[in-house]
């Protein structure tokens, strides 16, 4: 299976390069898999309009075809990143505006949205700050807005969403139950 992973986390001493080390140790070596990792590569989230970069343009951007042919090529793709003002961080939603646009990702028929990445499923990995709780109780979409509102959208079915909530107030035998469950779903991919 090719499995494309798409790490979004710019401290490489903590939790969330933790769990990329662990998810990516256990996927079965008969597996290919990439990595982005998007600020190793200093992804440019920024997306801007002028006479030459026109947003019905998007999927023929030159500058980010390489990204298009990861998706196209993959048909796992893993999201591992944290949850921050209750959404991603915003070089992954740059990431998503510039990079699943019209006429890669999806299209309309009328009014529809039809997704054009179909056969392709996900797996996302988040922290975050809140307790789950609060999360659960108060913010409905904590952390769901990937799966139900982009990805689907896009025709990728979400195969697993696993969360660690309350990341700060966790002791380290919860990170590490978390991390060996995490080594487990990657093992049986």
């Amino acid at each position: 299976m090719n499995i494309l992973l798409i790490y979004t986390y710019p401290n490489h001493e903590g939790f969330n390069h933790a769990i990329k080390e662990a998810v990516i140790s256990n996927i079965n070596p008969a597996h290919q898999l990439k990595i982005i990792d998007l600020y190793e590569e200093n992804f440019n989230p920024v997306l801007f309009f002028d006479g030459t970069h026109q947003r019905r343009n998007l999927n023929l951007d030159q500058e980010t075809s390489d990204y298009r042919a990861a998706i196209e090529w993959s048909e796992f793709i893993i999201f591992i990143y944290p949850i921050w003002w209750s959404s991603m961080p915003a070089i992954l939603k740059g990431f998503i505006d510039r990079v699943f646009a019209k006429g890669f990702a999806y299209q309309y028929k009328g009014l529809i949205p039809i997704g054009l990445l179909k056969n392709k499923r996900a797996w996302i990995i988040n922290t975050h700050d809140s307790p789950l709780l609060y999360a659960s109780l108060f913010q409905k979409d904590y952390g769901r807005i990937l799966s139900k509102q982009i990805l689907k959208m896009c025709g990728i079915s979400t195969y697993k969403h696993s969360t660690l909530s309350f990341v700060r107030g966790s002791n380290e035998k919860k990170r590490k139950q978390f991390l060996k469950r995490l080594a487990l779903i990657s093992s049986r991919l």
